[in-house]
This record gives C-alpha cells, structure tokens and sequence, in this order.
C-alpha cells in the first residue's frame, strides 16, 4: 500500500508550483499536472499504466473545475465576461469537453499521449510568438451556430487532453476581433464548462473501471484532486501579483521550451 500522506503532499507542491505558474503566465494548469501527475501516480503504485494517463487528465480537469471558478468570477466583477456570445462558446465547449470523457478511455494510451503532446507544443510555440509584437488581421465574429461548432472543437480537444481551454479559446475569440480583456474573461468562464462537463464524462467513463474505495470517482483520483486544490487555489493570486516584478516574457520562453521536452518525454518514455 502507497504512502497516501506523502502522495498528498506531493500534489500540494505540484498545487503550488501550479498555482504560481497560472497566475504569471495565464496558462492553465493541466500542461504541468498531467504530466507531473502522470509521473506521481506511476511512482506510488496508484494506477495502472494503461489507464494513468487517463486518471491525470481527468484529475486535473476536475481541479480546474475549482480554479476556473475563482478566476471567471473575477472577470465578471471586472465586467470582462461578453454574454453576448458567451452562452454560444460555452454550449459549444460543454458538448465538446463531455465527448472527450468518453472518448478518452476509449483511444489507445500511446495515440492520447501523442495527442497531448503535439498540442502542447503548438502551446508552447504560441507562447513564444505572444511576445512578439505583430500586426494581426482581424476576422468579422462568425454566426451564433457556427461560433458554437468551432467552440466544440476546442472544448473537445481541451477536454482530451486536460486543459481548461484559455490557450485555445483566447486566441480563436481574439482572431475574430473580440478584445482580448473579453476574450481572457471567456475562456475563463469557459474552463468551469470545460471542466465540469469534462470531468461527468471521465467519471461516468471510469465507473466501472475504478472504485470510490480506493479514491476514484469514475478516473478522477480524489486523494491528488484534494491536495493539488487546496494549494492552487491561494498561490495563484501571488503569481498575478509577481507579474508585476518578473521578466513575464523570458519566463514565458523559458516555460515553453519546458513544456517541449515534457511532451517529447511523454511521447518517447
């Protein structure tokens, strides 16, 4: 039997390192705790390696769940929330997010690790390019409908791969000319749909494959869900505030050079 205390412990840390990285950067924080957690769940003997990817993807989107919360709930204080189009993306993203759930469990784990992988360096190569300053042509917003779809589609590949979706979303909604103060405040609404409608599905998808004795509802891990929220809930607002001391931009290089060897290490390991 795993040292329970010491797995906790553990995803608090991963919490704050997390926490810290969401509030300076902006990034959700599935890029750090499927992998990381992935890792963690292997060492303590949780899970098996055929299902442990799906358990840390489905874990993270859960703690999202919680984080996404307080962060929409500020952007709707500040105004920054476009309901206007908003109940078209986030319809769009709760259908796409809720498949994923189920489609998970059902794609081979070596195909879901190159899944994440890729997207995670079409992250990382967004994250580089955001520091450059460049002119951007600016797109009419679709109609209602069509706007759903395409929020379906990163709902969906969100949900597959554990991401709240702002990396996704915010550069689609600010494509199509959509400020991107509106955009941030979106996506973040956004990740509540994202995660919780991602996570009915892992758990309903789980069910039958794990059992709440042993920590799991469906494949959300509780015992590394507890502790990666209750760190990452209070360290993320210390980040926010270091954006006001750090170098933002070298981080960010930095982070995204991280991120391409944690997904070459994923797909080769």
């Amino acid at each position: 039997m795993y040292d329970l205390g010491l797995l906790v412990a553990s995803c608090a840390l991963l919490g704050c390192v997390v926490g810290f990285l969401a509030g300076l950067l902006g990034i959700g924080g599935g890029l750090i705790i499927v992998p990381v957690l992935s890792t963690l769940l292997l060492s303590f003997d949780v899970t098996s390696p055929s299902h442990v990817l799906v358990v840390a993807i489905a874990t993270s989107l859960a703690s999202i769940l919680f984080t996404s919360t307080s962060s929409a709930l500020a952007h709707h204080k500040n105004d920054n929330v476009p309901w206007e189009i908003a109940p078209w993306v986030m319809s769009g993203v709760a259908l796409g997010a809720l498949i994923s759930g189920f489609a998970a469990s059902l794609i081979p784990e070596q195909i879901l690790r190159t899944v994440f992988a890729i997207s995670v360096v079409f992250i990382a190569a967004r994250m580089v390019l955001s520091t450059r300053k460049k002119a951007v042509v600016e797109q009419p917003l679709p109609a209602g409908p069509i706007l759903g779809a395409i929020s379906a589609l990163m709902g969906g590949l969100s949900g597959l791969i554990g991401i709240g979706g702002g990396a996704l979303i915010v550069p689609m909604l600010n494509y199509f000319s959509v400020d991107i103060k509106k955009a941030i405040g979106c996506a973040a609404a956004c990740g509540i749909v994202i995660a919780l409608f991602g996570s009915i599905g892992y758990i309903s998808a789980g069910w039958q494959v794990t059992d709440l004795e042993h920590g799991f509802a469906g494949f959300v891990y509780l015992p590394a869900l507890f502790g990666i929220v209750i760190t990452s809930w209070f360290v993320a607002p210390i980040g926010a505030k270091a954006t006001h001391y750090l170098p933002v931009n070298t981080i960010k290089k930095v982070f995204a050079v991280l991120l391409v060897v944690i997904a070459l290490k994923m797909v080769f390991s």
